[in-house]
């Protein structure tokens, strides 16, 4: 009935009816999940008021159900945690807008409250309660890797739901954490669908961390007496190993790890004390991507961007353990990736850096390489020329992006001055403009196109490439985001232009246009040519 749209005059009762019923028949469970998520679905606004109050019921069910020995769960348990992990999501995407009444945001900010403390109960239950202590000591926390992709969801609720350092103690999310990064450590079921509530986790957690500084998260306590005090994986490490082995699977993980893999290195504040984790994490990182690239670098594809950004992230943090784990793989293999990252930032690859924070980050990392290739005395060769080439090349791609930013923020200004009838007017145009503007393929281009991808199948040349939506990955460059590259370019050029330009022969139509975007290097490039 209510998927006919006969919709009740009372929602709440037709809830708690639901999971009421909710028991040990699996069959029965079966269906009364299923007609859950169908109420939730149909009822939106008027159940969302009522999830609070029907999530903490659900919750005193499943907890009933878990086992003490945490594998495996039952039918029960697991479609629990899936419909805890939908209801999770319809709470929190009815979050109401900061313009809307503060009553409205009280009233969700306490449900908010609710659900966390109720998710974090149940998980403790499942990750921490239910791992029995071991004979001599306590037993490592680690969580059961039964449903990992609904458990992160409901992980992330708790975390964004902190809101002070004392929520962040009284729902023991440090503990959590430790459980869950210790279990991701050892994933090897790697799906999709089920892997990307895992990816959205692990930014969570970074941000969580740069709010209030978790505890266990760079380094881990040792354990007390009489356990062997032997040092345990802290929250990183276990996530660094979810990342390094995800860059080698499916190619929509790797786009999500590459992701990672920046925020991980740039995002934290590493000590002098914790210096040996961030190198552990980029040895992990670019063992990894170095892997990756090697088995698909015959054929230029889109995936080789993210796998070069990622060893140019550890690059940057330490050049000389990146180079020893380049030229282990293979003995040119420096130079490969150099050339590689090169020809990426050129305008002749078609999948090459497009976000202001990827070019930054090619930019900075085409700088460190030059540099580099000078103080290995290599000033004569083909691979310094390129590099500089292709670093003036994506230095002019920042540049026209950075003002073309400007100008749309200057537009956005202008617009905000305009009355209603402007703003319709501007709308009409806008839509007019976005028809004129959308392309379709032909059936001609299609039937080409898909001609190809069939030969190259059939030939093994073939590399998947991950969906659209993962080319679209953000790069959080963390504390790399203060760094000026502009500067970096200007002092690189100025330290050593006898050798970049008078000494190589550089593309004259490159370097006018280099010079048209950044005038103030022209004296530098008179005795050019």
């Amino acid at each position: 009935m209510v998927q006919n749209d006969y919709l009740p005059p009372e929602w709440l009762p037709i809830l708690q009816v639901v999971v009421g019923g909710i028991g040990d028949e699996d069959e029965e469970n079966s269906v009364l999940f299923q007609l859950l998520s169908t109420v939730v679905e149909a009822g939106n606004e008027n159940v969302a008021v009522h999830l609070p109050h029907i999530i903490s019921l659900l919750v005193g069910q499943i907890s009933k159900s878990i086992p003490p020995n945490p594998e495996p769960w039952p039918q029960m348990v697991e479609r629990g945690f899936a419909a805890l992990a939908v209801m999770g999501q319809s709470w929190g995407e009815s979050m109401p807008e900061e313009v809307e009444l503060s009553e409205s945001r009280e009233t969700w900010l306490s449900g908010q409250a609710t659900l966390a403390k109720a998710f974090s109960s149940l998980l403790q239950q499942a990750w921490i309660t239910a791992v029995q202590p071991m004979e001599g000591g306590i037993s490592d926390l680690e969580a059961s890797p039964s449903c990992i992709d609904d458990s992160s969801a409901l992980l992330r609720s708790i975390m964004r739901s902190i809101t002070t350092y004392n929520e962040l103690l009284e729902l023991k999310v440090s503990e959590l954490l430790v459980a869950w990064a210790d279990s991701i450590a050892n994933w090897h079921a790697w799906e999709e669908m089920e892997d990307l509530s895992i990816f959205e986790c692990i930014k969570e957690v970074v941000n969580l961390h740069g709010k209030f500084g978790l505890k266990d998260f760079i380094v881990r306590g040792l354990p007390s007496p009489p356990v062997p005090p032997v040092p345990q994986r802290s929250i990183i490490e276990g996530i660094g190993a979810f990342v390094s082995t995800a860059i080698a699977e499916y190619p929509s993980a790797t786009w999500r790890a590459s992701s990672c893999v920046h925020v991980l290195l740039h995002v934290p504040s590493y000590s002098s004390e914790v210096e040996s984790v961030k190198q552990s994490l980029v040895i992990a990182f670019s063992e990894a991507a170095s892997s990756r690239f090697k088995a698909i670098c015959s054929k230029p594809c889109s995936m080789w961007k993210p796998l070069l950004l990622t060893i140019s992230s550890c690059y940057l943090c330490y050049p000389d353990i990146v180079e020893r784990v380049l030229e282990k793989k293979e003995h040119t293999g420096f130079s490969i990736w150099a050339s590689a990252l090169g020809f990426i930032a050129t305008s002749t690859f078609e999948h090459g850096p497009s976000a202001e924070s990827e070019i930054k980050l090619t930019v900075m990392a085409l700088a460190k390489v030059i540099e580099r290739l000078l103080g290995q005395g290599n000033q004569d060769s083909d691979l310094l020329r390129d590099c500089f080439t292709s670093l003036m090349e994506a230095s002019m791609q920042l540049k026209e992006l950075q003002e073309e930013d400007d100008n749309e923020e200057a537009e956005d200004d202008e617009d905000a001055g305009d009355d209603e009838t402007d703003d319709d007017d501007d709308d009409n145009d806008d839509d007019e403009d976005s028809e004129d503007g959308e392309y379709e393929e032909t059936e001609e281009q299609f039937l080409d196109r898909y001609a190809k991808a069939a030969v190259a199948l059939e030939n093994g040349t073939l590399v998947e490439e991950g969906d659209e939506e993962d080319l679209d990955q953000e790069v959080d460059l963390g504390g790399l985001e203060e760094i000026d590259q502009k500067s970096i370019v200007l002092s690189l050029i100025q330290r050593y232009h006898q050798v970049l330009i008078r000494g190589q022969s550089l593309p004259p139509p490159i370097v006018s246009t280099f010079l048209n975007s950044f005038p103030e290097y022209s004296s530098f490039f008179q005795l050019h040519g």
